[in-house]
């Protein structure tokens, strides 16, 4: 019976850190707030990369300005 006390404890100190956070960052979040896109490999012309999407061979690519 103690234990549950203890696993809900537990589960209150982690909802409640929850609660503040206003959302979730992934990297796909992160690399749309840069106006970015993820692409698979290399980025290709007019894209260049600053970032990863979190996953194996995913690049963040973002619009080069000057092409």
């Amino acid at each position: 019976m103690r234990i549950l006390f203890l696993l809900l404890a537990v589960l209150f100190v982690v909802l409640q850190a929850v609660a503040g956070e206003s959302d979730f960052s992934s990297p796909v979040h992160s690399c749309r707030r840069q106006k970015g896109v993820c692409m698979y490999g290399q980025c290709q012309r007019p894209y260049y990369r600053v970032g990863s999407c979190g996953g194996f061979r995913s690049s963040c690519c973002v619009r080069s300005r000057w092409a």
